[in-house]
């Protein structure tokens, strides 16, 4: 509220505070999924739609919660929660669920919790709180960086031992956007993506395992073998295509009804949203993401301290890349490497996790008057 104090406001406060409309965009998203997935079962709600509406009706919850909490309480948490999610990517080392080859899930009874998600946003919140600390010359400073890349490191190497190829990469992007918003110096990108190129041919030989090598493969030529590695995407192509100018309609896409579609109802159901409703519908839910991340970004800057501003920023460009890498996939410009399109794919951990990424991205909101001074 204008011209109040943000640690002196009260629940009602805080509850107004709350952009209303930015969750009113959340749940447009949500209930083109929700539609999809519908769609996917054949009419139905069961097995996917109705699961995937009560979780969402959860982490609204859990988002409202986490926005009116304030600030500088997830600043001082930021460090105990990233520990306690590398403890649980550990725990999945140990013992993990293992599903579709990989081991990424712990078993709760009631979901398959998988810690990779929670990690992209733990890195956010982390290196928000360390860069936040941090004076303009201690991030032009090589020796100063040795911490974060070490922060980064250690989940990336439990979570690429999973195996989990895509969320690693994700991880790697999110905290290179973190770094670039921090103010590192493009020197340091620049020799950054030189050792990338030098490892390439390393990790080549000696990391990638040889079905993610078949993938890349696939990528580069997927018609060399199209009923074999080269199926998802050949699929993904026609129904793509199939799709025309403006959709098949509602229920009426022949490629996920006739179970031609691989993954449907996770990470290839903008293939399917996009047969149903065409191009129109698919540059229609490109708008709603653009426009969310756009008025989003508006929202991130407004906050009166560096922390604030981090940690939204770094949630916002947390979404996007769920997204760049999701659509870039089903089309064919990138390798397919099992990421979800956020809000939409079917998924328990994926839709709780970016939920409450942005119950932080809306409790920096609430409390974008809180001063840099305020923050320690």
């Amino acid at each position: 509220m204008p011209g109040l104090a943000r640690d002196r406001m009260s629940l009602v406060d805080r509850l107004f505070a709350i952009n209303w409309s930015f969750l009113l965009l959340l749940t447009m998203i949500a209930g083109i999924g929700f539609a999809s997935l519908y769609s996917a079962a054949g009419g139905h709600f069961d097995p996917w739609a109705g699961k995937q509406m009560a979780r969402f009706a959860l982490g609204m919850a859990g988002l409202i919660v986490t926005a009116m909490i304030d600030i500088r309480i997830w600043r001082k948490l930021a460090y105990p929660f990233f520990g306690f999610v590398c403890l649980l990517l550990l725990w999945v080392e140990l013992k993990g669920h293992i599903g579709m080859g990989a081991q990424r899930w712990i078993n709760l009874g009631f979901m398959q919790l998988q810690p990779s998600e929670l990690m992209k946003v733990a890195t956010v919140l982390a290196l928000a709180r360390l860069f936040s600390g941090a004076t303009p010359d201690d991030v032009r400073n090589p020796l100063f960086l040795l911490l974060p890349l070490g922060m980064i490191a250690v989940p990336v190497g439990l979570v690429l031992s999973q195996p989990d190829l895509g969320t690693a990469l994700t991880i790697l992007m999110v905290s290179g956007a973190m770094f670039f918003l921090a103010g590192v110096s493009y020197w340091m990108f620049g020799l950054a993506l030189a050792g990338v190129a030098a490892a390439v041919p390393l990790s080549w030989m000696f990391l990638l395992r040889d079905y993610q090598k078949k993938r890349v493969e696939t990528f580069l030529n997927p018609e060399s073998d199209p009923l074999g590695s080269g199926y998802h995407i050949t699929q993904s192509k026609i129904a793509l295509g199939s799709g025309g100018i403006t959709g098949k309609g509602f229920l009426e896409g022949t490629q996920s009804r006739l179970n031609f579609l691989p993954e449907k109802q996770t990470d290839f159901i903008f293939t399917l949203f996009t047969e149903e409703w065409g191009m129109v519908g698919g540059l229609g839910l490109m708008a709603l993401f653009i426009l969310l991340l756009a008025y989003g970004y508006v929202m991130a800057f407004q906050s009166q301290n560096q922390f604030g501003r981090l940690l939204s920023a770094g949630i916002l460009s947390n979404f996007f890349f769920y997204i760049f890498v999701n659509t870039g996939m089903v089309m064919g410009l990138l390798p397919v490497v099992g990421v979800p399109l956020p809000l939409v794919s079917y998924g328990g951990t994926v839709m709780l996790s970016v939920l409450f990424g942005f119950g932080l991205f809306m409790s920096a909101y609430v409390h974008r008057d809180t001063k840099r001074q305020g923050m320690d």
